[in-house]
């Protein structure tokens, strides 16, 4: 712990830190004590393990602890990318007291580009949706982006800030990646948390935009709880994480039915799922690298699902729909799925945004839903949904 607040921490942060924000912590790392990249994930999470075992001091103002964000896919190019700072503060909630917070204001783009066209990606959903049932896929999923042009120096900084007010629940995130850009958002979704030998994940899928309408916000939230589509795509992604998490747990505990997440611009279908860990010796990095990728961003089965996406979309995801988190000494941790974010350049942004499909997806709603989840960042951002 450190005697800043948590708003202290927010308003410290600066372009190449590393910052979260969950409903129980607010955690800044800022400097480089050590630099660990690997694009073998299990790899990456021994050698990070081993760094922080052997260099068990405190940093200034916290404990040393590993930082940092895994890619969607990783390779030479987009390795896993973990850092132990120099220093470390780790503080309570920034909420709700940022709640109060006034909102940064943002330069206004010279220009918004979608990749791809709308038309094309409805038309990328239709082929995914014939490839289900031709490659014996369960689910794919497809993202399209926004590219963003300031025309002036980004700052992640009143992004961040904005983000961090806008968003009370999930976790609110800046992490620098090696290609010297910064991996920005605020994620619904716990792919994992690690607190002695308790293991909980909280996958979601299964999404319906919010409304400023109670009556038809909460129709849509009724809707979500009954569409079968929805529940199907939702069923998928809680069995691969429970089928991964066995052969690491003496025991899981699973609801039987998923419950209603809200973000201030969707609805989502969300599960606890609960195990106790039976190998002491596995960290929260060694979890995230087998969870990683999920269905919930990528699609089953993992390798042929990966391959149509390689095929549909027309742009390298990097660390969009990753996951971004922490592991400590102990190998306890904290990560969620890299979602509702971007990667800001000097002068640019981009945004990210993806669905689940599934053989009953209708193209023009999955471009829809894309379009709702773009609203997490450019609300941030001062800007009305594209």
């Amino acid at each position: 712990m450190t005697g800043r607040s948590p708003l202290d921490l927010l308003s410290d942060y600066r372009r190449g830190d590393f910052f979260l924000a969950t409903e129980e912590r607010t955690l800044l790392g800022r400097g480089v004590h050590t630099t660990v990249c690997d694009a073998d994930e299990f790899a990456l999470a021994e050698r990070v393990r081993t760094v922080l075992r052997g260099d068990r001091e405190d940093t200034v103002g916290g404990p040393r602890i590993a930082v940092g964000a895994l890619p969607f896919h990783s390779d030479a190019a987009t390795p896993g990318h973990i850092v132990v700072p120099a220093e470390t503060h780790v503080t309570g909630s920034v909420h709700p007291e940022a709640a109060w917070s006034p909102r940064r204001r943002m330069r206004a783009p010279s220009t918004i580009r979608p990749v791809p066209e709308p038309a094309q990606h409805t038309k990328a959903v239709a082929a995914a949706v014939t490839a289900l049932e031709e490659r014996n896929l369960r689910k794919v999923v497809l993202a399209r982006a926004l590219d963003v042009e300031l025309g002036a120096p980004a700052r992640p900084e009143d992004v961040l800030h904005n983000l961090v007010v806008d968003n009370e629940r999930g976790y609110t995130f800046a992490a620098e990646l090696p290609n010297g850009r910064t991996l920005l958002g605020a994620s619904p979704e716990l792919l994992l948390s690690r607190r002695g030998g308790t293991v909980v994940s909280h996958p979601h899928a299964g999404s319906a935009p919010r409304s400023a309408d109670p009556n038809t916000d909460a129709e849509h939230a009724q809707a979500l709880l009954v569409s079968r589509k929805d529940h199907f795509e939702h069923a998928v992604l809680t069995e691969a994480i429970v089928e991964t998490l066995r052969p690491y747990c003496r025991r899981l505990t699973v609801p039987s039915r998923p419950t209603l997440v809200s973000t201030p611009t969707m609805w989502h279908l969300g599960t606890t799922i609960t195990g106790e860990l039976s190998d002491p010796d596995v960290t929260a990095l060694h979890l995230a690298a087998a969870l990683h990728p999920t269905p919930a961003i990528c699609g089953t089965p993992t390798s042929s699902a990966r391959q149509l996406v390689t095929e549909l979309e027309e742009f390298d995801r990097g660390y969009y729909a990753g996951t971004v988190g922490w592991v400590d000494a102990e190998g306890d941790g904290e990560w969620a799925v890299s979602i509702r974010c971007a990667e800001v350049a000097e002068q640019s942004l981009r945004l990210y945004a993806g669905g689940g499909i599934v053989p009953e997806s209708d193209p023009k709603a999955e471009l829809e839903e894309t379009s709702a989840k773009f609203a997490t960042l450019l609300r941030a951002m001062g800007l009305s949904q594209e």
